[in-house]
């Protein structure tokens, strides 16, 4: 009987913890849908906390509890922005299609994501990124994990799309500072007719090349 007990204990335990789960995931994406939303109507600059909190329908103290500021709120909109051109470049690098129609591929669908937002809240997202890098504790989704062509060169370099010699997770940290720098500069117009992807993967492919070439040079 008491076994029993314990186990009943641990299946009470386990669906309590699981609902508290789903709770908080919905109050997290509720929070975030209802801030892209005044983001993209009013501007980031002009919404307070207070109003994502009323289009939510959740107290400050909540918002305060899932994240302890409105940059925290921009930064986990931006980490899921971005989550589909990931999966797309996880997806690719499996595969054997040539690099330049990976890149491409993956900064087409970063670019149609981007397309959806105004020009400041790219600019906004891509800026807050910088300065979580740059803070003594810097946010993990920042680090290597989070570029979006790190797996990519790792297996172009294992089946030989790439040079052996090519450092890969160098190579990937570079091609995100393209990304990031890129996403500001189309955000501004600077890009004119050209896609995002366009502009971006022309440089990063030319990065490439210059790696393939030092390589190249060391044999």
């Amino acid at each position: 009987m008491p076994q029993k007990a314990q186990v009943a204990g641990a299946v009470k335990r386990q669906r309590r913890a699981t609902f508290q789960r789903s709770g908080s995931q919905q109050t997290k994406a509720a929070l975030a849908q209802s801030a892209t939303a005044l983001w993209r109507t009013n501007g980031y600059a002009a919404t307070t906390v207070a109003d994502i909190c009323k289009a939510a329908g959740v107290s400050r103290a909540l918002f305060y509890f899932y994240f302890p500021s409105k940059e925290d709120l921009l930064f986990e909109v931006g980490i899921q922005s971005t989550r589909a051109a990931q999966d797309l470049a996880a997806k690719l690098s499996n595969g054997d299609h040539p690099l330049e129609t990976i890149i491409h591929r993956v900064l087409d669908s970063l670019g149609r994501s981007m397309a959806r937002n105004p020009a400041d809240l790219v600019v906004e997202t891509v800026l807050e990124g910088y300065r979580r890098q740059h803070r003594p504790a810097a946010d993990p989704r920042t680090e290597p994990a989070s570029r979006l062509f790190t797996d990519v060169f790792v297996r172009a370099r294992a089946d030989g799309r790439l040079a052996a010699e090519v450092d890969a997770d160098h190579l990937s940290h570079l091609a995100q500072i393209l990304v990031n720098e890129g996403a500001r500069h189309w955000a501004s117009g600077a890009y004119g007719e050209k896609s995002y992807a366009d502009a971006v993967s022309a440089d990063i492919l030319a990065l490439v090349a210059g790696f393939e070439a030092a390589a190249a040079k060391r044999d």
